[in-house]
């Protein structure tokens, strides 16, 4: 069943109306026709199946059926500060961290960091970044969709993450996986928690120092060295895994 997203002026007491991008999406891609049921959310995290009553060229009109707390989203919120890869590998990146559960996404500028941006590169990336995250939201069935970041430096987004209540930066010098799973068994529901990821050059000895000194706790993830794009979603999933449902 497809799912959309909606600002909570568009729901009235018995129908939601759809607009925007995705007008185009549900008529011509999708060939949405009334009569079929989608699902549909808002930023209050409630989830509505509704029937498709009207598919215009500007609106799309459902009826509600009934609707419910949604129960897709992890009882922490986590956020992800992703150094900058290579390529499109940050595409790739936010997709599967929006569908593990993720709550933000925070692209980094690290000192090792092969891809430099301009303020104009930027901000065209981040924009599609947030379509990406839109798109995996809508796949996952998330009742959020988590938001992508403008681009911070190391001191920034350690700034940025000095309120959140738990934080880790995997490094491959950190020794000692049983404190790994110590320290991620003790997250507990409504903990905000901060990851740290590098990019495929790694931290800089600086970067840890300073993340350590404003108490970001290094961990390993094992005796292997993981790509930047498998070292998120290693602890994406380790998170799931340890938060879904309590």
């Amino acid at each position: 069943m497809h799912h959309f997203f909606v600002n909570t002026d568009q729901i009235g007491e018995k129908e939601i109306r759809i607009v925007g991008s995705d007008i185009n999406h549900i008529r011509n891609v999708l060939r949405i026709r009334p009569g079929e049921q989608i699902t549909v959310s808002d930023s209050n995290a409630v989830t509505w199946r509704c029937e498709v009553s009207q598919v215009g060229e500007t609106i799309v009109t459902a009826r509600i059926l009934w609707s419910q707390a949604a129960d897709t989203e992890l009882p922490s919120r986590i956020t992800l500060f992703q150094g900058l890869p290579k390529s499109d590998k940050m595409d790739l990146i936010i997709q599967k961290a929006v569908e593990l559960g993720v709550s933000e996404i925070v692209p980094v500028a690290t000192k090792r960091a092969v891809v430099k941006l301009d303020a104009n590169r930027a901000q065209i990336k981040q924009k599609r970044w947030g379509l990406i995250a839109e798109n995996a939201a809508k796949q996952a069935k998330r009742s959020i969709i988590p938001e992508v970041k403008p681009v911070m430096s190391m001191e920034e987004a350690v700034r940025y993450a000095s309120s959140m209540d738990r934080k880790f930066i995997p490094y491959e010098l950190a020794r000692g996986m049983e404190a790994t799973r110590e320290a991620f068994e003790s997250i507990r529901p409504s903990e905000s928690v901060a990851i740290f990821i590098g990019p495929e050059g790694g931290f800089d000895e600086h970067e840890i120092a300073l993340a350590e000194e404003t108490g970001i706790l290094p961990v390993t993830l094992g005796g292997r060295i993981l790509r930047t794009e498998t070292a998120g979603m290693t602890v994406l999933s380790i998170l799931m895994y340890l938060l879904e449902g309590r």
